[in-house]
């Protein structure tokens, strides 16, 4: 009997956490040599899979034959050494030790001199060298948390490759690259192929599952939806299939009268970061805010904010000089702030949904230091309610929603601060398209109601398809405005490029 053209078979797959099923009966098969993306709405059950694989979860039933031999790993070190490596959407680094040592850890064996002491010259020769091959740019001696989003994935992806690995699992691996990082994302994922290993692609970004993917499989509440060749199915259709419903329009943009000025920066300025930024935004507005990765976008809006300290310029709210020093001086002042990475700076993952969305409200709701719970827990049902947030229950520990169910909580914890200007960075990363449609609508609605929203996000057509109003930032300066009705996709990337390298 011939050896199978699979390197990897699970069929009828069930798991079960607290009053979910996460699985069920659900089946994988991927080929050697394939890249296999894998979608499906958040909460459809591709990263569980995936994490019963990696040896994370243990499966309640059903079955996994890996190069033609049944499996079942204990952890993740067992499937690593197997050869199946994952590289997870948050980052799993060590931020306070350097780039060698963390793509090396725990194999220090391979550096030892005299039998005893890690020779670190020889592991950062080593990491130069799959740097090379892999055409990576990056110091092995760099410190974690001196790198960028982006620089980490790609350690986290030279990690991956390192154990020769027949698969490699990748969960959203381009949400913070670069368009010449995905490149170099899709050249590796592209000669680990060629040297027949396979690579299994989690992804929202549907573009990026047709120029990568050679087949696909769709998920949906748990269960097995399809497996397709992509060459034999259309965008529209991966949709419907992965909704289980028609969506006509991804960017519902609802009419919103515009008003009067309510946030205008004059002349601000950050060291190297960012200087002499000048913009207004109106109430009912949604402003977009465009550029390359690191041009300075999310650097201007910490500012606004208070997170981080500008050393110029004027910031003012609705024509009223402020000072915003910290997150608390930009609350009191009607400003909101929805931060790009969800996990980290976001939700509070050991925290219920109900106490996630009272958080930055809850002075206001405490006379003499005491929470009015009645309050509390009315106003955090009113707003489960509102944005249609997908919980079994206010209790439910927030962690285990999907990432649109999460961020749609984080927007109503705003909405309870009764801000005036809502600052959105990234607010549909890692978010499926069902989601993304309805936090659009969710922003859309948000104008109607007065709010002007600033919307920073590195999707074009998500800033052409809800903005009224688009600046360009290149290297820390605003380049460019545009109104709604000239924007197109050749002039925003035209404005950011021109100036990056002219």
């Amino acid at each position: 009997m011939g050896k199978s053209c699979y390197v990897l078979e699970m069929t009828d797959i069930e798991k079960s956490f607290p009053g979910v099923r996460a699985l069920d009966k659900i089946s994988l098969s991927v080929k050697y040599g394939q890249v296999h993306g894998l979608i499906g709405e958040n909460g459809a059950g591709k990263s569980t899979l995936m994490k019963i694989l990696n040896g994370i979860y243990t499966k309640d039933s059903g079955s996994i034959i890996y190069k033609g031999e049944p499996v079942d790993f204990k952890s993740p070190y067992e499937a690593l050494t197997s050869g199946v490596s994952m590289i997870h959407q948050e980052i799993s680094l060590i931020p306070t030790t350097d780039v060698a040592e963390n793509i090396w850890l725990g194999r220090e064996k391979k550096f030892l001199t005299a039998g005893i002491i890690v020779s670190k010259s020889k592991r950062y020769r080593a990491t130069e060298e799959l740097f090379a091959k892999l055409g990576v740019s990056l110091n092995p001696r760099a410190i974690i948390n001196t790198l960028s989003l982006a620089n980490m994935q790609l350690v986290e992806l030279a990690r991956a490759v390192s154990y020769d690995s027949d698969i490699v699992i990748m969960d959203e691996p381009t949400s913070s690259l670069t368009d010449v990082e995905v490149e170099l994302l899709y050249r590796t994922v592209r000669r680990l192929c060629r040297q027949g290993k396979s690579v299994i692609y989690i992804s929202h970004k549907l573009e990026e599952v047709f120029e990568i993917c050679d087949e696909v499989t769709v998920f949906r509440d748990g269960k097995f939806v399809a497996s397709h060749m992509i060459s034999d199915i259309t965008k529209q259709e991966l949709i419907e299939e992965m909704a289980g419903r028609t969506i006509e329009n991804l960017f519902p943009k609802l009419p919103a009268k515009i008003e009067d000025v309510v946030l205008e920066v004059k002349n601000l300025s950050s060291g190297k970061a960012f200087s002499n930024i000048d913009f207004s935004v109106r109430k009912g507005e949604i402003l977009g805010f465009c550029g390359l990765v690191g041009a300075g976008r999310t650097e201007i809006m910490r500012a606004v904010f208070g997170l981080d300290r500008y050393d110029g310029g004027e910031i003012y709210i609705e024509g009223k000089q402020v000072r915003i020093r910290s997150p608390k001086d930009a609350i009191s002042n009607g400003i909101g702030m929805v931060t790009e990475d969800r996990l980290r700076t976001g939700i509070i993952p050991i925290l219920q949904v109900k106490y996630n969305i009272t958080l930055s409200y809850l002075m206001s709701i405490s006379p003499k230091g005491i929470i009015r719970k009645k309050r509390e827990n009315a106003d955090a049902n009113r707003k489960i309610e509102a944005l249609s947030v997908r919980t079994p229950s206010p209790k439910q520990l927030i962690r285990f929603l999907s990432g649109g169910n999460q961020q749609k909580s984080i927007l109503a914890r705003w909405l309870l601060t009764k801000p005036k200007v809502l600052i959105l960075d990234e607010p549909t990363r890692g978010i499926d398209v069902g989601s993304k449609a309805e936090i659009h609508r969710i922003i859309s609605e948000f104008t109607q109601q007065g709010l002007a929203v600033i919307l920073i996000s590195s999707e074009m057509p998500e800033i052409l398809g809800i903005s009224d109003r688009i600046l360009v930032v290149c290297e820390g300066k605003l380049v460019a405005e545009v109104s709604r009705e000239e924007a197109n996709q050749e002039l925003l990337l035209q404005y950011a490029f021109s100036h990056a390298h002219g």
